[in-house]
């Protein structure tokens, strides 16, 4: 299997199954001699990991995370940084009923016809559990941002048809977590979770959007033709599990504008240079500008609902297949930290390579 590996200089390669013995990771290319805070990172592993509210799938997984190499007296040491987390609640006989069958909109059929062999204990592979080893790499390529100036939010901007309309320059964004689903504005939030608890008991799930903006990036981080900023934060969006959507700045709204309605137009105070607007998103011809940098990323509902639905099974007959065990109603607020980790990997890929490229 190809594709296990995520960067450019910072890299990332993730291994392991739902239901295998455990899940862990590689980290190559970080920098030596930086102070990693293990409790950090697993603050943001348990904002990721299942059981955390009525409103997630209630599997419970410590998600303790085991460092094999690369850190030493609290420091990286420039080599390969190595660690795992240990499976601990599985219920593999939860999916039993799914030996043979193809569950809609999942992983099944694909797998199953590009490998010829499939885990179907919760999807093996292809199940959400391995973006923990993404919140890992994440944290860490946080913290090193932070110590540059450059801090990620992420939180839940819309759940179904609930939206938060305040513009994320007016939120107060150090109150993301205050509540379960991670919407800083606290009667939305509410109305928000009303919802989903009522999706919930109907067997049902939902989808929504998870608005991400990221301060203090320098100009100049990104490269101007394939390798634009804008992409690769599209490519690491796209490639976590549910994600149908990315649209950076004013995105899909802009074909309600002209261009001269839309344009950020430049502005200097003092010697600073920047836009009156930004509708751009901070990203101009793939390159960061000094302003905010903001997204949108849309999720699909979870897959895996509790009611019955028409399939097929690997010889091809009609089956009726209901979902079992425990899953999440809504992945939004579990994942607001894996949208933070993989901006995170991308901003500091690309920090390390303006740090290298003098052409």
């Amino acid at each position: 299997m190809a594709g296990n590996t995520f960067g450019h200089i910072l890299r990332l390669t993730t291994f392991g199954e739902s239901h295998g013995e455990a899940i862990g990771g590689v980290i190559d290319g970080f920098p030596a001699g930086f102070k990693i805070d293990l409790a950090a990172i697993q603050f943001q592993l348990d904002r990721r990991k299942p059981g955390q509210s009525s409103i997630v799938t209630q599997r419970k997984e410590s998600d303790k995370i085991q460092i094999l190499s690369g850190i030493f007296d609290g420091k990286t040491t420039g080599t390969p940084i190595g660690f795992i987390l240990p499976n601990e609640n599985q219920h593999t006989k939860d999916y039993d009923h799914l030996k043979d069958a193809f569950r809609p909109s999942h992983a099944d059929y694909t797998y199953a016809q590009k490998y010829g062999h499939r885990d179907y204990r919760g999807g093996g592979r292809s199940s959400a559990r391995e973006t923990a080893c993404r919140v890992v790499a994440g944290a860490m390529a946080q913290q090193f941002l932070l110590a540059q100036g450059i801090q990620i939010y992420s939180y839940v901007r819309q759940v179904g048809h609930i939206k938060c309309t305040t513009p994320y320059s007016s939120l107060d964004l150090s109150k993301i977590d205050h509540s379960i689903i991670r919407c800083p504005e606290s009667e939305t939030a509410k109305e928000m979770i009303a919802l989903i608890e009522a999706v919930r008991k109907d067997g049902d799930t939902i989808g929504g959007i998870i608005e991400c903006i990221i301060t203090g990036c320098p100009t100049g981080l990104g490269e101007p033709v394939f390798d634009k900023l804008h992409a690769d934060l599209g490519k690491a969006m796209l490639s976590i599990n549910a994600v149908k959507g990315f649209e950076i700045g004013s995105g899909f709204d802009s074909v309600n504008y002209r261009g001269s309605q839309l344009n950020d137009l430049f502005v200097k105070n003092n010697d600073t240079v920047s836009t009156a607007t930004n509708n751009s998103g901070g990203i101009q011809g793939g390159i960061s500008n000094g302003m905010d940098i903001w997204f949108n990323v849309a999720f699909k509902p979870v897959a895996t609902v509790m009611k019955t639905q028409s399939s097929l099974d690997e010889s091809g007959n009609r089956i009726d297949l209901e979902g079992k065990g425990r899953h999440d109603p809504c992945v939004l607020p579990r994942a607001v930290p894996i949208v933070d980790a993989m901006s995170a990997l991308v901003i500091m890929d690309f920090w390390l390579l303006s740090q290298i490229n003098t052409y």
